[in-house]
């Protein structure tokens, strides 16, 4: 399922991903409900935390 996607996803290609919204995806992120780490300021995501957040929903 997750095989074709990166390791690494912007923000943007996860909330697409999780068909959220972009301020729900914000929120996650500094909630850390999704792990994530910024480079300047953009939003990089791991996909293992995807996953995780996905299991734990």
């Amino acid at each position: 399922m997750f095989d074709d996607i990166p390791d690494i996803l912007t923000a943007k290609e996860c909330h697409q991903l999780l068909k959220i919204g972009k301020n729900s995806m914000l929120r996650y992120l500094k909630t850390g409900e999704i792990e994530g780490f910024k480079i300047g300021s953009r939003w990089r995501i791991y996909k293992f935390s995807v996953i995780e957040f996905l299991r734990k929903r």
